[in-house]
């Protein structure tokens, strides 16, 4: 039954697709995301639905679409130069088994980011990537946050649609997004469109806010709580009762602590003593042999380069007799451990040119986002108020990203790429309007300075305007 839930869902979309080509590449992104050929049980585990989409989305664009504001940017060019590079190295990996099986969804993922800006050149065509991204992260998120209220969370045994510990469905991963996600949220309380600004949506998004927050609990993962932090330092700049929003967080904070599990304790007291855990350990150990890899190899050495790590260190092991607790130090002998951060991953499989590249792609968003944010912050009309919210939204997404990216190998994690393909798009599509309303680039004044002509055609609605409709009106 639920296969054919899927089935005809997406046939459905596929129909309405072949007079809106766009709403193909939100069914990419949704199948992407979800992945409902791993949650069914028969038939659609035997169809290729994402290959399907993929071929449709980038059909329908080139063969049903407009392409009317279309524009390749530097930031995609940078994608490609990943892609490319990514592809060299692999040619060369010690372990071409599994390389081949990552490569496999990488250059997907970045093909599709490539892609994607390239159809985003409306507001409305922004916003509904936006909101599918939301939607398809929530359908996720708030079934888990069920689960966590009602006692099934636990690190390593909170269930998902999938039995696979891999993608979005890897715990830290889905706390990384979630909580990323959460700013987005928050905007289309005001500025949504699709669905306008309304109490239902309101209570949708503060539900949807509250389960996000509950997944690094539910999933027990530290990475969550670092972004719940970096989240809320950086609302700290939206926030004119700064002292009023930090007592709140506190007090938040320390109610909810009597509820939270015991073994929840124990996980996060690992962040401030990485010796006493396994785990956290191992990290230090691979990220020094990283280093010491990447000096040796510093083109890099391909996908999954990982493999070829050994390494031995030293870790506290406590025992109980009676009351007694002591506490020895054994060497532990570990290798072929994965990388544990998106920085160590991209320097020892790409090396130091795929590091640029990576750490300049990323960059050149926040500046960029920074930049609209800026330009646009104050501006009163209903068709422009909304750009530079939404820049501050995907500034944050990118930020708490690279904070969950530091202690986990995400990436090529494709929602952040779709938050980098969203991030061009509004950067081009404000760029059109820019150039439209006779800008000047750089300036970096929060109103738009008009050229001569627009200047003109300006005073003249303005004084069409103040112009008096009859004599009553200047009596009064």
């Amino acid at each position: 039954m639920l296969d054919l839930v899927f089935i005809c869902f997406i046939a459905y979309v596929l129909m309405l697709g072949l007079r809106r080509p766009f709403l193909w590449v939100l069914l990419y992104v949704y199948i992407d995301i979800i992945a409902p050929q791993r949650i069914g049980y028969s038939l659609i585990t035997e169809l290729q639905v994402s290959l399907i989409a993929f071929a449709a989305a980038f059909g329908g664009w080139l063969l049903l679409d407009r392409k009317e504001g279309s524009r390749f940017s530097l930031r995609q060019f940078l994608m490609l130069l990943l892609l490319v590079y990514s592809w060299w190295t692999l040619q060369g990996s010690a372990f071409p088994e599994s390389a081949a099986t990552k490569w496999d969804w990488v250059w997907k993922a970045l093909l599709f980011a490539i892609f994607l800006p390239l159809t985003v050149t409306t507001r409305a065509r922004i916003e509904a990537l936006a909101l599918t991204l939301v939607l398809s992260i929530a359908t996720i998120v708030i079934g888990t946050g069920m689960k966590t209220v009602l006692g099934g969370g636990g690190y390593g045994n909170l269930k998902f649609f999938v039995q696979d510990n891999s993608g979005i469905y890897e715990s830290s991963t889905l706390a990384t997004v979630a909580i990323a996600l959460i700013p987005l949220v928050a905007w289309f309380t005001r500025y949504g469109t699709i669905f306008r600004p309304h109490w239902t949506v309101s209570v949708f998004a503060l539900a949807l806010i509250f389960s996000s927050l509950l997944i690094p609990i539910g999933t027990e993962a530290r990475t969550g709580l670092l972004c719940i932090a970096a989240l809320g330092i950086l609302l700290l700049r939206y926030t004119k009762r700064r002292f009023a929003f930090v007592a709140a967080a506190g007090v938040l904070g320390l109610t909810a602590l009597p509820f939270l599990p015991a073994s929840y304790y124990e996980r996060m007291a690992t962040i401030a003593q990485p010796g006493g855990d396994e785990s956290a350990s191992t990290r230090v150990a691979v990220w020094e042999w990283t280093i010491d890899y990447a000096s040796r190899n510093p083109m890099g050495g391909g996908f999954d380069s990982y493999r070829a790590n050994s390494f031995t260190y030293t870790m506290p092991v406590r025992e109980e007799v009676g009351n007694t607790t002591s506490v020895q130090y054994r060497e532990v002998v570990d290798e072929g451990r994965a990388f544990h951060s998106a920085l160590f991953e991209i320097l020892g499989e790409q090396g130091y040119p795929g590091l640029i590249i990576w750490l300049t792609l990323h960059g050149l968003g926040v500046v960029q986002m920074e930049r609209i944010y800026r330009r646009w912050k104050g501006a009163d009309d209903e068709s422009e108020a909304w750009i530079s919210p939404l820049a501050a939204s995907l500034q944050m997404a990118s930020l708490i990203y690279l904070v969950g990216a530091l202690f986990q190998g995400i990436a090529y994690q494709p929602v952040m790429l779709m938050i980098i393909g969203l991030q061009i798009g509004l950067n081009s599509y404000v760029k059109r309007l820019e150039s439209a309303k006779g800008t000047f680039a750089g300036s970096g004044p929060k109103q738009a300075k008009l050229s001569p002509s627009a200047a003109r055609a300006e005073r003249l609605r303005n004084a069409a305007k103040a112009k008096p409709k009859s004599k009553r009106a200047v009596t009064a």
